[in-house]
Formats: C-alpha cells, sequence, structure tokens
C-alpha cells in the first residue's frame, strides 16, 4: 500500500542521513530499590539518558539492560569484559 511504500523512504532516507544507528542507550545505577532500612538487592534503579518523565519509559519497559564492566583477569575464553543482564520492568518515581 501507499503507506508501507512512504515508510519504507522515510526509513531509508533517515538512515542515508545518519549513517549508522545505534542500538543502545547509556544509562548509569543510581542504587537499589530501598525502604527505609532495608534494601532489594535484586532490583536495581537505573537512570536512562535522554529518559526524564513517566511516559518516556514506555518505549524501554521489557527491553533488556546490559550491565558490562571489565573484570581483572581474562575468563576461560580470554576475555576480560564481563556482562550482567536484566530487564526493565516499570518506571519509578
Amino acid at each position: 500500500s501507499a503507506h508501507q511504500t512512504f515508510a519504507a523512504a522515510f526509513c531509508r532516507a533517515v538512515f542515508a542521513r545518519m549513517g549508522q544507528v545505534r542500538l543502545y542507550v547509556k544509562g548509569a545505577i543510581l542504587g537499589y530499590k530501598r525502604s527505609m532500612a532495608q534494601q532489594q538487592t535484586n532490583t536495581s534503579l537505573l537512570k536512562i539518558q535522554g529518559v526524564n518523565k513517566k511516559p518516556d519509559t514506555e518505549f524501554y519497559l521489557g527491553k533488556r539492560i546490559a550491565y558490562v564492566y571489565k573484570g581483572k583477569k581474562a575468563d576461560k575464553d580470554g576475555k576480560k569484559h564481563r556482562v550482567i543482564w536484566g530487564k526493565v520492568t516499570r518506571p519509578h518515581g
């Protein structure tokens, strides 16, 4: 249909203008979910770059999170970088 053709042409134009597309967004770990006296270490609070309001979080709900860090010693494959995977489950605040 005409709408699909327009959408495909639009995507090609955007990709041609942008060049490479970045498939990740930087973020920061703020701490753990907590109450006054205890903290739940199985749930981390994240600040995703460019997300400042609650409606902006809807795009990221269900998306996977990768915490990439560099270890001191290489693993059995010879790689020093390690990854902890998680998921965005809900907005906070």
